[in-house]
């Protein structure tokens, strides 16, 4: 075919879809092809012009394009370079195969020389090459500094909400404006008390707002935020667990709280149910089925629901396991008075432990600075050559490390010192709440106290049977005990786990 008859294809491509970013590229290569074309006295019947990446097939307007070459409206194609038209094998393999059967007569590239003939064809196959080794070869270096940054425990990526990216450390700093909201949004919903199109409305109302044009935040971006590790100091990314040097937020205690709730929140619940108290709070004895409830002649009755077999374990009232309940409660229970003595004691006893504790402390905090102290010692005694090199390495090796140990150990005192007592403390409180709640508090809150100082609950022969956790068991067991009497309990003022 002459040169003047052929018809050409000009196509022209960016590798992104925004607008802020390689817009002039389009332009340039729209500018000079144009040129070019005119220089060269080509035939233009189509431009094509595309902001897509090459590196996958399946673009559009480029398929668009060949398809027409296919049908004979061009025979050739006028691009900047090859790696405009792809930069993937099955692209490049299409083109040369078209030049191969003749439906591609001519490539014109103002930086690059094309000929249909075999050595022509050869050095457009290197060209195509040469972009897909680029595209792969710039994909794994991304990979691996994104890899990189996830071991030195930095987000590689656009900051979520409540972070902000620091171009300068190329670290995320917390969003000082909007990171209250979201530690907000975290303790509104783990109290359970709040669905999240409620914690929604309230956090956005207060003026929590997407980072682009002001977005209002949807249900499913709280959603993806309750669930995101990031904000108590853990990066989770593709699956994979880190340990983030970003601020956090939130403790990772109530993230917890917000995974239980979203958890129990999950679980299906079928609206005809009537909401009976014990419904699912125990287990059959005789088969391990879960405890249902029904209503027979207007009275309350747990029965087991045989879902694997039949069992022969009978019905039991509703009333009568509320009394056992309270029954229950009454004997790992404490009067108000017995309890504040033994209170009194445990601060006496923090007090001790608190002048002692702070003598350990210190006692680190002086190892740690005689530590110090030798480490610089160590360096003033390589520069003056007293040690090699090797035995420099050596002793800081082990000096950093020693170091490290005792300032690990005064991290976990200073945290765990003065919650020691805690535990106990609560214990002494739940003691009493559980002997006032069996007199007058309410099924559903008696069920709860028996739930969380004991477990494995089951029902059999009409009788609840438990494991009490412990020190609730101690208690129980002194309570039990005929001779019991408040002199003699107030020997047990403070029970220690292993000694009492």
């Amino acid at each position: 075919m002459e040169k003047s008859n052929m018809r050409y294809f000009l196509y022209a491509r960016k590798s992104t879809d925004e607008p802020d970013r390689q817009i002039l590229s389009i332009e340039a290569q729209l500018t000079e092809l144009r040129d070019y074309a005119r220089k060269e006295g080509l035939t233009i019947v189509r431009e094509f012009i595309e902001s897509k990446t090459a590196k996958e097939p399946g673009r559009e307007i480029f398929n668009e394009m060949v398809d027409g070459i296919e049908q004979g409206a061009a025979y050739g194609i006028v691009a900047w370079h090859p790696d405009r038209l792809c930069r993937n094998s099955i692209d490049g393999g299409r083109l040369i195969y078209l030049v191969d059967t003749g439906k591609i007569l001519a490539l014109k590239f103002p930086t690059f020389w094309f000929d249909p003939t075999p050595q022509g064809k050869f050095m457009l196959s290197i060209a195509f090459g040469q972009s897909k080794y680029y595209v792969d070869n710039l994909s794994e270096n991304v990979k691996r500094g994104i890899r990189q940054k996830l071991r030195n425990g930095i987000w590689p990526a656009w900051a979520p909400m409540g972070y902000i990216n620091d171009r300068n450390t190329h670290t995320i700093v917390v969003d000082r404006p909007k990171a209250p909201l979201i530690k907000k949004a975290f303790e509104l919903y783990a109290t359970g008390k709040y669905p999240i199109k409620e914690v929604r409305r309230l956090i956005n109302a207060a003026g929590l707002e997407g980072r682009r044009h002001k977005k209002v935040m949807s249900v499913s971006n709280y959603h993806y935020m309750l669930q995101n590790p990031l904000y108590y100091g853990v990066i989770r990314y593709y699956g994979e667990i880190y340990e983030g040097k970003h601020k956090p937020i939130i403790s990772k205690a109530l993230f917890d709280k917000c995974q239980e709730v979203l958890s129990r929140k999950s679980k299906s619940h079928t609206k005809t149910l009537k909401p009976y108290v014990y419904r699912g709070a125990f287990r059959c004895a005789n088969c391990g089925c879960f405890i249902t409830t029904e209503t027979q002649k207007g009275h309350n009755y747990l029965h087991c629901t045989k879902r694997k077999a039949p069992c022969s374990e009978p019905f039991v009232r509703e009333e009568e396991v509320e009394k056992q309940i309270r029954d229950l409660l009454k004997g790992v229970s404490l009067p108000p008075a017995l309890a504040a003595d033994a209170l009194n004691n445990i601060n006496k006893e923090s007090i001790k432990a608190a002048q002692a504790g702070e003598e350990a402390a210190q006692n680190l905090r002086d190892k740690i600075d005689f530590l110090t102290k030798n480490m610089n010692a160590l360096l003033d005694m390589i520069l003056s050559g007293m040690i090699t090199q090797d035995e420099y390495a050596q002793k800081k090796r082990s000096c950093i490390e020693e170091k490290k140990e005792y300032e690990m150990k005064l991290a976990a005192f200073e945290r765990e010192g003065s919650k020691r007592f805690e535990p106990l403390i609560g214990f002494y409180k739940t003691a009493v709440h559980a002997g006032e709640s069996a007199v007058s508090g309410k099924p559903e809150e008696n069920l709860q106290i028996l739930k969380n100082i004991g477990s494995n609950l089951i029902i059999g022969g009409k009788k609840i049977k438990l494991k009490f956790i412990f020190p609730a068991e101690k208690l129980r067991e002194l309570n039990a005990q005929a001779d019991l009497n408040s002199a003699k309990f107030s020997e047990k003022k403070i029970w220690r786990g292993g000694r009492d």
